[in-house]
């Protein structure tokens, strides 16, 4: 197939696009190369070193033999120019990561709420609004997030999109299909819930073939294409705003400090391996939806692990202390979570656990370039609110923290 993978110079989209490279596929990256420009904007950089995306691809064909194709494109503003693009080379196939994809970023300020709705939205609708104009019969896989859904227990499993409800009327009861309800934390997982609005009216309103991913949050560093070559490694955040959690746990470990657990650490959150996660894109690109038919939606995720127990896990794997902060986000202190993933097992995914062994992998890459690492910018500031903004006063060690402001 022909591949459009927009955002492939992300986090995800990177290790995405060497892997369907590999798997024979012809790939077109698009991106307007932001996530490098935020980095500049916060001070911080990848604990990874990241070559030019153009440096990227000629070792990738120098390794492999096979092409990945750059084109430096802004989906949010060249709405033209995106539609000439998917006119000219038509794609069989288009995996849409190009969203800003941090909830701490997108609730730093007033500008970045504003940024983070803007580029996310405007990039969607663009995309969809082209395919219909070009009248491309493309699928579009789209990587959402378990976040649209909030963290509050319900007592029963999310299930994967839908959800079937009865309704009084006057004529008795009758039963209904909708979307499961969102209930996002954040300006970012808003954004995504917007996103899922839009894909259901294309796929009714024009008959896109649509599938969202809903992704737990990703942890690791290799895929087993990332690791054939120094300079294609994968980018690795470890910062306040953009690290995940368990990533963020084990670079912590791997420089002597303590490992920060905000609030009471009760968080459960969905986790998956980066690994599992380009194998979930490749399984969904090959289990497409008809024309006509609703967003198929999947749960893009293997186990569920509460924040505390992770950071214990960490401590007992390599010997970091445990502190506990006031938390920045504006959720409960405690919640339960129970998710569905029988679609992505029923298509084959065998699932990477903790228990495979990686973490270790992952703090050998951490000491190896901890010497990249500004400390300054490991704790996490970013607040939900004024009030919780003031608490975030003093790391873990009592030392006086930057203004979020």
């Amino acid at each position: 197939m022909k591949v459009a993978i927009l955002g492939g110079d992300g986090f995800c989209g990177w290790p995405t696009v060497l892997h369907l490279s590999d798997a024979g596929h012809e790939l077109h990256v698009i991106d307007n190369l932001s996530r490098r420009w935020i980095d500049t904007e916060l001070g911080v950089q990848s604990l990874t070193p990241m070559d030019s995306i153009q440096e990227r691809c000629r070792i990738w064909r120098a390794e492999t033999g096979r092409v990945i194709h750059f084109h430096l494109l802004d989906l949010a503003e060249e709405f033209e120019r995106l539609k000439a693009w998917l006119g000219e080379h038509r794609p069989d196939a288009i995996v849409h990561l190009a969203e800003q994809r941090a909830a701490p970023y997108s609730m730093r300020s007033d500008r970045h709420k504003v940024y983070t709705v803007r580029n996310n939205v405007n990039a969607t609708h663009n995309l969809l609004a082209a395919l219909v104009e070009t009248g491309l019969d493309a699928h579009l896989v789209h990587l959402g997030t378990m976040g649209v859904y909030g963290y509050s227990s319900v007592g029963a499993p999310i299930p994967e999109g839908y959800l079937d409800v009865e309704i009084d009327t006057p004529a008795g009861k009758r039963s209904q299909e909708i979307l499961y309800p969102t209930r996002p934390g954040s300006v970012y997982h808003m954004t995504k819930s917007l996103d899922q609005i839009l894909f259901q009216f294309y796929a009714q309103n024009d008959g896109l073939r649509i599938t969202d991913l809903h992704q737990g949050i990703v942890w690791g560093t290799h895929t087993e294409q990332t690791a054939r070559h120094e300079q294609l490694v994968n980018r690795f955040d470890y910062d306040g705003d953009y690290g995940t959690v368990l990533n963020r746990f084990l670079i912590q470990a791997a420089i002597g400090h303590p490992l920060t657990v905000h609030g009471t650490g009760g968080q459960t959150r969905a986790f998956i391996h980066i690994r599992d996660s380009v194998r979930c894109i490749e399984l969904a690109l090959g289990d497409p939806p008809a024309s006509g038919e609703r967003v198929k939606i999947f749960n893009q995720m293997t186990e569920t692990h509460r924040v505390r127990d992770l950071a214990e896990l960490v401590a007992r794997l390599t010997g970091a202390r445990v502190a506990m902060l006031p938390n920045p986000r504006k959720e409960a202190a405690e919640n339960d979570l129970v998710v569905k993933n029988d679609q992505f097992l029923a298509l084959g995914l065998a699932p990477t656990t903790l228990e495979d062994g990686l973490l270790e992998e992952v703090v050998e890459v951490a000491r190896r370039y901890a010497h990249r690492i500004d400390r300054t910018r490991v704790p996490a500031l970013s607040a939900w609110t004024r009030d919780l903004a003031s608490k975030l006063e003093r790391d873990p060690e009592g030392r006086a923290l930057r203004s979020v402001s």
